[in-house]
């Protein structure tokens, strides 16, 4: 914030004006943490649908029956 003089009162103007600046610089923060929300996100997504393919590949070996068929 800047800590220049007031030459006259404040107007409507000025507390407009200094609320657009603020909601600028929000705007372009909310932007930029949302694009790394999202890559995280995403990552998140693929590492856990990756241990659940994988946990349940395992599963799935070790519950797998061994059918043998003999010819008579």
């Amino acid at each position: 914030m800047s800590t220049g003089s007031v030459t006259g009162p404040i107007t409507r103007e000025d507390i407009e004006a200094r609320f657009r600046e603020l909601s600028g610089e929000v705007t372009t923060e909310v932007a930029s943490a949302r694009s790394q929300l999202l890559t995280v996100g995403v990552a998140v997504a693929v590492a856990v649908v990756t241990v659940a393919f994988l946990v349940g590949r395992r599963r799935g070996r070790s519950r797998s029956a061994v059918v043998e068929v003999r010819r008579i």
